[in-house]
């Protein structure tokens, strides 16, 4: 006699039918609308650029495709690079990721539109140095390839939860296109030598600043027997350090078209920053550790704000550096229309084109970016306020120098590096759980294994090491990828 079935188990599994069907809909939704809002913001771009048809002549198309790519270019930056602004914040549990989006755009779009123009030079003139070989027509394909073979490198990146440099992309699509254009003799090897240095320096640099400012906080504010009063004491002082900072590149980039101050007068204007900030900060911090115990994790909680206020310095910077890549070589391509229009050695940069940069960096961050920010804040080591904070007030200084000096810098590593600093650190101090061996104490077999076991389990804990061959095969790979696939892109613009 066959076993009675059980008239439950059917609208259990309906229940599960309708569970995975519910749940593969989510996922795909999650798709389909990020992707069908990129397309409409790039649709809307040409559209409006296609408007001004009449400023750009019988060029106007080739401006187009241009702004389109650009704004491609836009957003992938958005989805792959900022991630690395505000991973610090979300990691250290101070800001959600929705928060952290909304500040990112913010401050990405200012510093894009306000201190972007320097850098947006180097990117597009200062790489290669097109003499009477290449024509108007071959220089404008030139930059179009090195756009889109960029974009095109930076997106299937991102699909695989890479987190690539877009600044080293870029710098290869137009080295590739450039040599695939005039041959090796186009390139200006001087300029390619100072910002491949500067890949090398920017996060040595970011890790040695980071790692300085931690160890600072932890001898004077942690590793002391009453945190509360040395929180009271040096917090309001750090804040004030970031205000001067931020108003020191403020006065030397972000005012520099309504006001080009002396030496002097940026000195002043940042000292006076910090002793606004440091007053103002004073009381509230006072008052904080009011209600505080004299406990490492409530004195954490003082370091919110100052890191709130780092990460979206940090953004600031980045938008001031990175929109160089999205909008350098349409800039390039903008300065070649016109009658009496060619290829000049000085560019204008128009605000159309900062805008393109700065508002498709701002949504591919809030399509694309949620993801990668908890991937940056959350996987290479542990992060808390204090450590989160290091790492941005680093990571910012260090692209606020590279702006300044017209470097092009890769915000990935610089952030990457500030991060390992933070995380080495932490080990070289702390070394949680690593037994010492006596003088003359002699290990057996076993203890030995043991020994080398939890050393390696701390250093897994503390700094995930395999993210150094990751960051390192990105270096290696990501500029003759992007270089090889403009060459192509060059050469098929050749034929068409």
């Amino acid at each position: 006699m066959p076993p009675l079935k059980n008239p439950n188990n059917r609208y259990v599994n309906d229940l599960r039918r309708f569970q995975f069907g519910q749940s593969q809909f989510f996922k795909l939704r999650n798709i389909i609308v990020p992707i069908g809002l990129s397309v409409l913001f790039l649709c809307l771009v040409g559209l409006l650029v296609a408007g001004w048809h009449n400023t750009f002549g019988q060029d106007w198309l080739v401006v187009v495709v241009a702004a389109v790519v650009g704004g491609y270019m836009a957003l992938n930056i958005g989805a792959n690079d900022v991630a690395n602004n505000m991973g610090p914040a979300v990691g250290g549990k101070v800001l959600s990721v929705g928060a952290a989006i909304v500040i990112a755009a913010v401050c990405e779009s200012a510093g894009a539109i306000l201190a972007g123009g320097d850098v947006v030079k180097t990117v597009s003139k200062g790489i290669i140095s097109p003499g009477p070989e290449i024509s108007v027509g071959e220089f404008r394909d030139l930059m179009l390839s090195a756009l889109f073979a960029a974009a095109l490198w930076i997106n299937l990146a991102t699909i695989l939860n890479a987190p690539v440099s877009t600044t080293h992309s870029i710098v290869g699509g137009v080295l590739g296109a450039g040599m695939g254009a005039a041959g090796v003799d186009v390139v200006n090897w001087f300029t390619m030598s100072k910002i491949a240095a500067s890949w090398v320096i920017s996060p040595v640099f970011g890790a040695m600043c980071a790692a300085a400012l931690l160890y600072f906080i932890k001898v004077r504010i942690f590793n002391v027997q009453d945190r509360s009063s040395a929180a009271a004491k040096w917090v309001p002082i750090l804040i004030g350090l970031m205000a001067a900072a931020f108003a020191a590149y403020m006065a030397m980039k972000g005012f520099k078209k309504i006001w080009k101050p002396s030496v002097l007068e940026i000195a002043a204007f940042s000292g006076l920053s910090f002793i606004v900030a440091y007053v103002l900060s004073r009381p509230y911090i006072a008052k904080r550790v009011l209600t505080l115990e004299n406990r490492k994790k409530d004195v954490y909680r003082l370091f919110d704000l100052p890191l709130i206020a780092g990460a979206a310095l940090l953004s600031f910077a980045h938008g001031a550096n990175d929109v160089a890549n999205a909008v350098g070589p349409l800039a390039a391509i903008v300065s070649t229309i016109g009658e009496d229009a060619g290829i000049a050695s000085n560019v204008t940069i128009p605000l159309w084109v900062m805008a393109v940069g700065a508002f498709g960096i701002a949504m591919g961050l809030g399509l694309f970016g949620p993801k990668l920010i908890s991937v940056v804040g959350e996987k290479i080591t542990r992060l808390n306020s204090p450590r989160a904070y290091c790492v941005a007030l680093s990571a910012a200084v260090t692209v606020l120098i590279a702006t300044t000096l017209g470097l092009p810098v890769s915000s990935t590593h610089i952030a990457v590096g500030a991060v390992f600093g933070v995380g080495f650190l932490r080990e070289f101090l702390e070394n949680p759980n690593k037994r010492k061996r006596r003088p003359g104490h002699k290990l057996n077999e076993t203890s030995a294994e043991a020994f080398a076991s939890v050393n390696v389990q701390s250093a897994r804990r503390l700094v995930r090491r395999q993210f150094v061959f990751s960051i390192a095969a990105a270096w290696i790979i990501t500029v003759p990828a992007s270089a090889a696939l403009a060459a192509g892109v060059f050469a098929l613009l050749q034929l068409l």
